[in-house]
C-alpha cells in the first residue's frame, strides 16, 4: 500500500531483519483452560507447551513464542494465547505446514483445552459463491419470462451473460497469480459481469423486437437494433469501463486490480451483445418474439398507451410533487452519510461458525479487545548513540501514552540497530478511540525522536487500516470530480444539451449518497442487520465509497443513455418536449425497470456471502440501481424536464460546433432504412424452397 507510514515500517522491517516477511503468514493460537481450572496448571501448562513446540517444527516456520514465555497469560489466568510466523506468505503455505499446524492445535484440544486460531495461516475461506449467482441468475429469468413473454427471449440474455462471464473468470483465474488478483476481484467481475451481461443483451434484445414490430425482416432488425441499442451499450459499457478504471485514482493497488478486472468483465459483456446476440437472432430470427407473434412471423405493434407512458403523463401532471418528493426522500436516506466511520472490518465481523471470530471473541473476554488490535512499532536506532537505550525510552513513552495498556519487550535485528515491539491499546481495532491513541502517538514522535535520535513508526494490520481509511477518504472528493466530471462532458457529446448532462450528475450524486446512507444504517448503525446476517456492526469498509461512486456512475449513465436517448430521438423527430419524454417512457420504461430488476437480483444474491466485504458491495450496489434507477431515473429525470421544457435541448452553438457529433441514437440508420426498400426475408425464402 504505497504511500502509508504503515508500508514504510513494513519495508523497513523487510531491509534490516534479513529472512522475514513483513506480510508473512501468522497464527495467534488461543488456548482456553475448561471451567473452574486454571490455564497455568502444570498439566494444561505441559499441554499448551507440547504444542507450541510440534508447531514450531514446520519447515516455514519463522518462530513460535509461547504464552509462557511472552508472558501472554490473562489476569484471572483462563486464557493464554501463542503467536507462530511464517518466512512466507499465508497464499505460499504449504499443505504440509498448514497440517502440522492443524495437528498441533487438534491434541491441545484432545486434552480437553479449548484452542482456537486467528491470524492468516489457517484463515477460513469464504465459499465461491456458487448459490450466490445462481440465486441472482433464477430470479433474472423470472423478470426476463414476465418482460418478454418468451422463454427464448428470457434465456437469450442469460446465455449469452453466462459465456461472458465464463470467459472473464477464465482470464482473472489464468492472471491471477502472475498478477496477484485475490478472489474478492473474482467475485466483483462476476457480479458485474453477470448484470451488465444480462442488461446489454435485453437491449438489444427488445430493439430487435421493436424493429421487427415496425416490419423489417429480420436481418435489417437485427441491424438497426446493433446500430441503435448497440450503439448506445457501446456508450454505456465504456461509462462503466472508464469510471472502473479511473477507480485507480484513488492509488490503492488492491482497489485498481479489482476496478480493471471488473472493467474487463463490462468490456466482454459488451462484446458479447454486439457480436454473439445478433449471431443468435440470425440462428432463430422468430424464436425470441412472443407465441402469436411467431405465428404471423413478425411482433405487435407497441401500443401508444402503456405503464410508462400512463407514468410519464402522472409525472408530466404534477412536476414539483414529484420533484420534491424524490429529493427529499434521497436526502434523508443520506443523512447517516454523515456519521460514516470507514475502516477494514477484521475477525470481528465473521461468522461465529468461524475459529477466527472465536478466537477474537476468546482473546477480548480474556486479556480486553485491544489485544485483537495491536500496533507493531519499528524502531530505527541507526543514528543513536546508544541503540538499546534509545529503544527503551521509545517503548517507556508510548506505554505511558493514555489508552495504551501494555507494551512487549523490544525485538532487535542481527544488527543491533533496528527493533520491533508491540503495544496494546484498551480499546478494539475497530474503535474510535484506538484510531485517536494511533494519532497520539505519532503526533508526539517529533519530541520523542529528537530527545533519543531514534526514529519510529507505527504499523500493524490495525494502524494499516486506519492509513488506507484515511488515504481513501483524501482521494475520495478528487475521484468524485473526475467521475462527475466526465458524466457532464460525456452526457454533453451525447445528448447535445447543457441541462441534462447537469441533470444527469445531479441524480447520480443523490443516488449514491442514499445508497451509502442505507449502507452505514444496516453495517454501522445495526438497523436491520440481524435480517441480512451481519452478526457484527463496525465501521464501513475504506473501499466502499470508491465502489460506490465508481460502479454506480457507471450504472447511472446505462439507465440515462437508455431512457433518455429515446427521448431526444422523439424530440429529434417532431415530438413537443412533454410528448418526447412520454415517447421514451413508453419505448424504454419497461426494459429499463426490467434491467434494473436484474441488477438488483443479481447484486442481491451475493448479500448471502460469508463474506463481509462481499455482503456489504452486494447490498450497497443493490440499494444504489433501486434509487438510481426507481427513484431517480423514473421520478426526477421526467420532473425536470417537464419544468424545463424546451430549454432541456438547448445547447450554445459555438459549443455544438466544438462538441463531436455520436449517433447514440441510430439517426443515420433510421433515415437509411426509411427511404431504402425493404430487403428480402432470406430465412422465409430458404424455409419456402426447403
Amino acid at each position: 500500500m504505497p504511500g502509508i507510514e504503515s508500508q514504510k515500517a513494513f519495508d523497513l522491517m523487510e531491509q534490516r531483519f534479513p529472512g522475514a516477511k513483513a506480510d508473512g503468514a501468522s497464527a495467534r493460537i488461543v488456548f482456553v483452560a475448561p471451567d473452574g481450572q486454571k490455564i497455568t496448571a502444570a498439566g494444561n501448562r505441559a499441554v499448551i507447551e507440547k504444542a507450541v513446540g510440534e508447531a514450531a517444527d514446520g519447515t516455514q516456520v519463522a518462530g513460535a513464542v509461547g504464552p509462557f514465555q511472552a508472558k501472554a497469560v490473562s489476569k484471572d489466568a483462563s486464557t493464554a494465547y501463542a503467536t507462530v510466523t511464517y518466512k512466507v506468505k499465508a497464499d505460499d503455505l504449504t499443505d504440509a505446514s498448514k497440517k502440522t499446524l492443524e495437528d498441533a492445535i487438534g491434541q491441545a484440544r484432545d486434552a480437553g483445552l479449548t484452542v482456537e486460531v486467528g491470524g492468516s495461516a489457517l484463515a477460513t475461506q469464504p465459499a465461491a459463491g456458487g448459490a450466490a449467482e445462481g440465486i441472482g441468475i433464477a430470479i433474472a429469468a423470472v423478470v426476463l419470462l414476465v418482460t418478454f413473454g418468451s422463454l427464448a427471449a428470457a434465456g437469450l440474455p442469460l446465455l449469452t451473460a453466462i459465456v461472458g462471464v465464463g470467459i472473464s473468470m477464465a482470464s482473472i483465474l489464468a492472471l491471477g497469480s502472475a498478477l496477484g488478483l485475490s478472489m474478492t476481484t473474482g467475485t466483483l467481475a462476476t457480479m458485474l459481469g453477470l448484470a451488465c451481461g444480462i442488461d446489454y443483451a435485453v437491449f438489444v434484445v427488445s430493439r430487435y423486437r421493436e424493429e421487427r414490430a415496425k416490419g423489417h425482416a429480420p436481418q435489417e432488425a437485427a441491424g438497426l437494433a446493433a446500430g441503435t441499442a448497440g450503439s448506445a451499450v457501446v456508450f454505456a459499457g465504456l461509462t462503466v469501463v472508464i469510471a472502473l478504471a479511473g477507480l485507480s485514482v484513488v492509488g490503492i493497488p488492491m482497489l485498481t486490480k479489482m476496478g480493471l478486472a471488473a472493467a474487463g468483465a463490462v468490456g466482454v459483456a459488451v462484446v458479447i451483445a454486439l457480436t454473439l446476440v445478433p449471431a443468435l437472432l440470425g440462428f432463430w430470427p422468430n424464436a425470441v418474439l412472443s407465441r402469436s407473434a411467431r405465428k404471423r412471423g413478425r411482433a405487435e405493434v407497441a401500443g401508444q398507451n402503456n405503464g410508462g407512458s400512463r407514468w410519464a403523463r402522472f409525472v408530466l401532471r404534477r412536476p414539483v410533487p414529484v420533484l420534491l418528493a424524490s429529493v427529499a426522500g434521497l436526502g434523508a436516506l443520506a443523512v447517516p452519510v454523515m456519521d460514516l466511520q470507514l475502516g477494514m472490518p477484521g475477525d470481528e465481523v465473521k461468522p461465529t461458525s468461524t475459529t477466527e471470530r472465536r478466537a477474537y471473541d476468546a482473546l477480548a473476554h480474556g486479556f480486553g479487545a485491544g489485544f485483537n488490535g495491536p500496533l507493531s512499532i519499528v524502531v530505527d536506532a541507526k543514528g543513536a548513540e546508544n541503540p538499546k537505550a534509545a529503544v527503551k525510552t521509545i517503548e517507556q513513552k508510548i506505554g505511558a501514552t493514555e489508552g495504551v495498556v501494555s507494551v512487549s519487550p523490544a525485538r532487535f535485528n542481527p544488527a543491533g540497530d533496528t527493533a520491533v515491539f508491540s503495544a496494546v491499546p484498551a480499546t478494539g481495532p475497530s474503535d474510535k478511540k484506538t484510531k485517536d491513541i494511533v494519532h497520539t502517538i505519532r503526533d508526539e514522535r517529533p519530541a520523542t525522536e529528537s530527545a533519543t535520535g531514534a526514529s519510529f513508526e507505527v504499523t500493524g494490520t490495525t494502524a494499516v487500516n486506519i492509513d488506507v481509511a484515511q488515504k481513501v477518504q483524501d482521494a475520495l472528493i478528487p475521484y468524485l470530480i473526475v467521475v462527475v466530471g466526465l458524466a457532464i462532458l460525456l452526457l454533453l457529446v451525447v445528448f447535445r444539451s447543457v441541462l441534462v448532462p447537469i441533470k444527469a450528475a445531479f441524480g447520480f450524486l443523490l443516488s449514491v449518497l442514499a445508497a451509502l446512507g442505507a449502507v452505514v444504517a444496516v453495517f454501522q448503525w445495526g438497523w436491520g442487520a440481524g435480517l441480512l446476517g451481519v452478526e457484527q456492526t463496525g465501521p464501513i469498509m475504506s473501499l466502499m465509497p470508491s465502489f460506490l461512486v465508481g460502479i454506480v456512475f457507471g450504472l447511472a449513465m446505462d439507465y440515462e443513455v437508455f431512457l433518455v436517448s429515446r427521448m431526444r430521438e422523439a424530440y429529434v423527430h417532431g415530438d413537443r418536449p412533454g410528448q418526447a419524454v412520454v415517447s421514451g417512457f413508453r419505448y424504454s420504461a419497461r426494459v429499463v425497470v426490467a434491467a434494473a430488476l436484474i441488477m438488483m437480483a443479481v447484486f442481491s444474491g451475493f448479500v448471502g456471502a460469508g463474506e463481509s466485504m462481499i455482503k456489504m458491495i452486494g447490498f450497497g450496489l443493490a440499494t444504489a440501481v433501486l434509487f438510481d434507477a426507481f427513484v431517480v431515473r423514473m421520478a426526477l429525470v421526467p420532473a425536470v424536464l417537464a419544468l424545463l421544457g424546451k430549454a432541456a435541448w438547448w445547447m450554445p452553438r459555438w459549443l455544438d460546433r466544438l462538441l463531436p457529433r455520436v449517433d447514440v441514437e441510430g439517426e443515420a440508420l433510421s433515415r437509411r432504412s426509411s427511404t431504402a426498400p425493404a430487403p428480402v426475408d432470406t430465412t422465409e425464402l430458404e424455409s419456402a424452397h426447403v
